[in-house]
C-alpha cells in the first residue's frame, strides 16, 4: 500500500512540480537522470505511485521496475560507452536510502572511475558453515511461512 508522505521530491517530479530529464515513462514507472550522478548517464527508475521502500512495494510493480531497468541498462551502457553497470537499491535509512520513494539506480561504470561498492566486504568475518546453514534454514522457514500466508490471504480473498 502506498505510504503517505508530507513532501517527496520524486512525487514532485512525477507530478510536474520541478524540472526532470525523463528517459523512459509508462503508466507505472518513470526513469530520469540523477541530478547528483555517480557518473554521466546515472538513471533512477521509480514507480509513479509513492512507496517508501522495497518492503512497501507490490510484487508485480517491483518486477515491472526491474524490467524497465533491464531494458534501459544496455542502452545506458551503449550511450555512455560504459564498461559495466551497477544496479543498486538502498531500502531503508540503515541501507543508505536518503530519498524515501523507492527507486533503482542504474549507474554506468568505467574502470578507475573512483566509485566503489566493495563486495565482498573486507571487514566482515567469515562465518563457519554451521552459522551459514542455520541462517539459510531460518530464511527457508520464513519464506515458507510468508508464502503460506500469502496463499491463504489469496484463498480468503477469492471466497
Amino acid at each position: 500500500m502506498p505510504t503517505a508522505t508530507k513532501s517527496c521530491i520524486f512525487c514532485d517530479l512525477i507530478h510536474g512540480a520541478a524540472e526532470v530529464s525523463v528517459c523512459y515513462e509508462d503508466s507505472l514507472a518513470l526513469a530520469f537522470m540523477d541530478i547528483q550522478p555517480v557518473n554521466a548517464g546515472h538513471v533512477l527508475v521509480v514507480p509513479r505511485r509513492h512507496f517508501e521502500s522495497l518492503s512497501d512495494l507490490p510484487h508485480d510493480l517491483a518486477l515491472h521496475l526491474f524490467e524497465v531497468a533491464m531494458k534501459l541498462e544496455p542502452v545506458i551502457r551503449s550511450v555512455t560507452k560504459a564498461e559495466g553497470t551497477n544496479m543498486i537499491v538502498n531500502s531503508g535509512a540503515a541501507a543508505g536510502q536518503d530519498v524515501f520513494h523507492y527507486h533503482v539506480h542504474i549507474i554506468p561504470r568505467k574502470a578507475g572511475d573512483g566509485f566503489d561498492v566493495p563486495l565482498p566486504w573486507a571487514e566482515s568475518d567469515m562465518p563457519n558453515r554451521m552459522q551459514l546453514d542455520a541462517c539459510a534454514a531460518r530464511i527457508i522457514a520464513g519464506s515458507q511461512d510468508c508464502m503460506r500466508s500469502r496463499y491463504v490471504a489469496q484463498d480468503v480473498a477469492a471466497d
